[in-house]
């Protein structure tokens, strides 16, 4: 059951730090345009800005970091001026002393945003950045004009029930038997103390291990918001439904003339699992139009029939 446990753990990051390495020397990924820290909540953060236009802010995955986007980050950043973040323990931000809180990291993004003078921004994140992201606009609404969750559920028995006692399991224990993984060695690269790996595991297993159910604050957002999932998930489809319907969505017929249509979306990507969907190029396409305001819910006509 160990070994199980840190497969499952690694497997994201194996995949997401292989897709993404190759793309940035071969499809000349992005490359920031300014970076810096700022100390948020006692946790001195690292971000990094993006590309030009309207804010959006991208928060990345459990043990992931920014680069783990690799074309995706590129994509967006061609239309969007992205504001993406290490977050705490993740990447270049250090650890700190404190427990990995999504509640915390949501005030600490709040925070950090007004230190670079975004007054409003657009957010986007993937896994635990999608939660982090759901906190900030629980927490702080007037942050958030739409954002985008990727992967990420409300409510921690949205996984399926063979993935809890893998992720119970994570701590310090497992830091060894992972010093030859793409995911350490991208997080010493950078990471401002590597020697803390360990006291990393440790945290997010005790965060993981957490119950919790956001379905209330859920209920409060008034900003459109767009889930998106892979078809072979590791969230149980029951769930990504629950989770639209607690949005408004998929509550009934749409109507006629879209009448009845949530301001809210639901996309499920075919042939992506969670582990690869933070890659693929579809993420981008999928979320830009949302993102963008250019899908309106306006009555159809029959131009609509033939329009490509």
């Amino acid at each position: 059951m160990f070994k199980n446990a840190f497969a499952a753990v690694c497997a994201a990051l194996i995949l997401a730090v292989s897709a993404a390495a190759p793309a940035r020397a071969e499809t000349g990924a992005s490359e920031p345009v300014k970076s810096g820290e700022v100390e948020a909540g006692g946790i001195k953060y690292h971000y990094q800005i993006h590309g030009k236009g309207e804010p959006l802010l991208l928060v990345h995955g459990g043990l992931g970091l920014i680069e783990m986007f690799g074309p995706v980050l590129t994509m967006l950043a061609a239309e969007r001026e992205v504001i993406a973040i290490d977050m705490q323990g993740h990447g270049r931000t250090e650890l700190g002393d404190r427990p990995i809180s999504l509640e915390a990291m949501g005030d600490d993004v709040a925070e950090i945003l007004d230190q670079l003078g975004y007054d409003q921004v657009d957010a986007m994140g993937y896994s635990m950045g999608g939660g982090v992201v759901l906190r900030l606009a629980i927490q702080h609404p007037e942050k958030v004009r739409r954002m985008a969750l990727v992967s990420a559920g409300f409510a921690q028995d949205g996984f399926y029930p063979e993935m809890l006692p893998m992720q119970a399991q994570v701590g310090a224990g497992m830091a060894e038997m992972m010093k030859d993984t793409p995911m350490y060695q991208s997080y010493a690269a950078v990471a401002p103390d590597p020697s803390r790996f360990p006291e990393l595991l440790d945290r997010m297993g005790a965060y993981m291990r957490k119950p919790y159910n956001f379905a209330d604050g859920v209920k409060t957002l008034e900003m459109p918001v767009m889930l998106v999932f892979g078809d072979s998930d590791m969230y149980r489809p029951e769930h990504i439904v629950e989770f639209y319907k607690l949005l408004g969505g998929g509550l009934k017929d749409a109507g006629w003339q879209r009448e009845n249509m949530s301001q809210n979306r639901l996309a499920i990507l075919p042939n992506l699992t969670h582990y690869d969907i933070g890659v693929s190029p579809r993420l981008a396409e999928t979320v830009l139009p949302f993102l963008n305001d250019s899908q309106i819910n306006a009555p159809w006509t029959a131009d609509d029939l033939t329009r490509k």
